[in-house]
C-alpha cells in the first residue's frame, strides 16, 4: 500500500483520483519523450564500470595510462548505452545514483532515467513485470538483453509542487496497478486517510481470501 499511494497536502478531498500504473515519487535524472510501447531496465548497479575489482589494487605507471584507463570506461559505458538503444530500451530504472557520464549518454541516446529506487519499489516493479535486475558487466557484455519489461505509457507528473515519474507497466499476472493519489487539507489529516483506507483494503482481503477447505 505504501508504494502504492501518494499523499498530497494542501488540496481539497474532491481532487483525490486513482491513476493506472505505479508512482515514483522523485523526478528523472534524465527524460527523453518516447511514443508508443517500450522498454525498461532494473539495475542496481552503477553503469559505469569500475577500474578494477573489489579488493583488487589497480596500479598505473603514468597520467597517460590513467587517462587512456579512464576513456576506456568511458567507451564502454557508451558502448552499454548503444546495446540498450537497439534493444528499445527507453528507460532505466535504477536503485542506485548513476554517474554523470552515465547520464549523458543515457540523454544522447534517448533513454529515460530515473535514480534510487527503493528496494521496495524495485521489488514491486519487479512483481509486477516478472524481470528481475540486470548485471550490466558480467564475463560477456554483448550477451543479448533480455531483461526488459514491457512498460505502455513513461511522463511526468506533477502533484502540487513534487515532480514525480508516472509508470505504467505491463503485467505478467492477474495484478493490475493503480496508484491513489489522496488529497486533503494538511498531512496529518491524510495520513489518517491512508490508514482508515489501509485498513479497508486489508479487511476486504481477509473477507475475500479463499478459505482451504
Amino acid at each position: 500500500f505504501a508504494e502504492l499511494h501518494a499523499a498530497v497536502p494542501g488540496l481539497p478531498l474532491a481532487s483525490s483520483r486513482v491513476l493506472p500504473g505505479i508512482i515514483l515519487r522523485r523526478d528523472f535524472a534524465a527524460y527523453c519523450p518516447a511514443d508508443g510501447e517500450l522498454r525498461a531496465l532494473l539495475v542496481t548497479e552503477p553503469l559505469r564500470p569500475a577500474l578494477t575489482a573489489p579488493g583488487v589494487e589497480f596500479v598505473v605507471d603514468s597520467e597517460g595510462q590513467y587517462q587512456a584507463s579512464l576513456r576506456w570506461i568511458t567507451r564502454r559505458t557508451e558502448a552499454l548505452m548503444k546495446r540498450l538503444q537497439s534493444s528499445n530500451v527507453k528507460l532505466l530504472l535504477s536503485s542506485v545514483k548513476q554517474e554523470e557520464v552515465v547520464i549523458y549518454y543515457a540523454k544522447l541516446y534517448g533513454v529515460s532515467v530515473v535514480e534510487c529506487l527503493s528496494s521496495e519499489e524495485m521489488a514491486l516493479i519487479s512483481e509486477i513485470t516478472g524481470v528481475c535486475p540486470y548485471a550490466p558487466f558480467g564475463d560477456n557484455m554483448d550477451r543479448e538483453i533480455t531483461e526488459t519489461a514491457v512498460v505502455a505509457f513513461c511522463q511526468p507528473l506533477l502533484l502540487v509542487s513534487k515532480r514525480c515519474v508516472h509508470i505504467g507497466f505491463g503485467s505478467v499476472c492477474a495484478f493490475q496497478p493503480h496508484c491513489l493519489i489522496l488529497c486533503g487539507p494538511v498531512d496529518g489529516v491524510n495520513e489518517q486517510h491512508a490508514a482508515a483506507l489501509q485498513e479497508a483494503v486489508t479487511m476486504l482481503q481477509q473477507v475475500f481470501k479463499t478459505v482451504d477447505q
